[in-house]
């Protein structure tokens, strides 16, 4: 696709990372953090919509205090809480040099796992928008997911880095692009940091396996790295939005890429176009409760867009509840779908197995033939 066709856009989402915001000492970059605000103030002026979502609040928090790295969760949460006042203040100090408006917010798992949360929040950022306001969006690090985790060792949640957050932004406001700001210059076809001969790659039609295991390792300074840039774009991808992933210590990089400059990996949209709901299905929700499924019931699935029968359930783990989104795994374990189930979990144990006709036998009562309906399934 050509570079300029590729940036018309009209919302825009874009993720800062935590090492462009810092300089070598791990302060606050303030000439490229005002770079930024200054090329972000113009794209809003000339009648765009921008969207920013930004890391660096527990970085910038730990500087402040003196402390190194830890994996110390409450040490981890108060630095965040330090470090976000003073990144705010950045922001609301740059951009209200140039008469543009800003608005945190601060955003946990359940904000998007919660259905009616993750509308109200929809809701919210449009009218922000609206206004003409730059909405600065961060993960909440002060909240922790570690009861959730404790309770269900296999619970997964819906983001734990920016890259996923930006993702679940752009899915949730239908943003015509994604632009996620690193360290890095874009994808490569080997490991530039093992191979000198690694080339990036200028444009992925699809992110597939093959693409996804090019990734290798974790940013120095973030909890990010390519593999979860490339699931935040294979995401927004599948959604019909465009994705670049780029260096964001070039200077001027957001005013060159809307130049048309040959920066960074784009990856183009897919035609598959996922509703809200599905994105929301397979994307937007925590996921505690797991149905396994034998061959029969996974080709159906994927191959065919078929309902999740009982006759094909061979497993349930977990507890949940009907009106859930639940995991589905086939018998490699491996997850392939996600699905809002019509019942609960000990009713799904009690019918797994089970032909249709009998689940009234069973159960003393039926509401649907299918564990899952095909309307409410998201292959993965």
């Amino acid at each position: 696709m050509d570079r300029i066709d590729f940036i018309k856009a009209q919302r825009i989402v874009i993720k800062l990372g935590t090492n462009v915001l810092r300089n070598d000492d791990g302060e606050a970059s303030l000439p490229r953090l005002y770079s930024y605000i200054e090329n972000i103030s113009k794209l809003v002026k000339s009648g765009k919509e921008v969207i920013l979502v930004t890391s660096g609040a527990v970085g910038l928090g730990r500087k402040k205090i003196g402390v190194e790295k830890s994996d110390d969760i409450i040490l981890k949460q108060a630095c965040a809480a330090i470090g976000q006042s003073k990144l705010m203040s950045i922001y609301e100090n740059g951009f209200d040099a140039y008469g543009i408006g800003v608005a945190q917010v601060l955003l946990i798992e359940d904000d998007f796992s919660q259905r009616k949360r993750y509308l109200s929040l929809r809701n919210t950022l449009n009218k922000l928008l609206e206004l003409n306001i730059v909405p600065i969006i961060n993960q909440n690090d002060t909240v922790s997911t570690s009861e959730l985790e404790t309770e269900y060792k296999d619970a997964q949640v819906c983001f734990s880095d920016n890259d996923k957050l930006s993702a679940l932004v752009a899915s949730e406001l239908d943003a015509d692009l994604l632009i996620i700001l690193s360290d890095v210059d874009g994808l490569y076809d080997k490991n530039p940091k093992e191979n000198q001969n690694a080339k990036i790659i200028k444009e992925v039609q699809e992110v597939n396996d093959d693409i996804i295991n090019l990734a290798k390792g974790v940013s120095d300074g973030g909890r990010g790295g390519m593999r979860t840039k490339l699931e935040a774009a294979k995401q927004v991808t599948r959604f019909g939005g465009k994705v670049l992933i780029a260096n964001g210590k070039i200077p001027n990089i957001i005013k060159n890429i809307f130049s048309g400059m040959d920066f960074g990996t784009m990856f183009l949209p897919t035609d598959e176009c996922l509703s809200g709901k599905k994105r929301w299905i397979g994307y937007a929700t925590n996921i505690i409760g797991k149905i396994i499924v034998n061959e029969g019931a996974e080709k159906a699935i994927l191959k065919k867009s078929s309902s999740l029968l009982p006759i094909g359930v061979t497993d349930v783990k977990n507890d949940f509840k009907k009106g859930e989104v639940v995991s589905i795994l086939n018998e490699k374990n491996e997850e392939i779908a996600r699905g809002i189930v019509n019942y609960n979990s000990d009713d799904c144990r009690r019918i797994k197995g089970c032909y249709s006709d009998k689940i009234f036998d069973v159960l003393g009562y039926k509401t649907y033939d299918e564990i899952i309906i095909r309307d409410n399934i998201t292959t993965l």
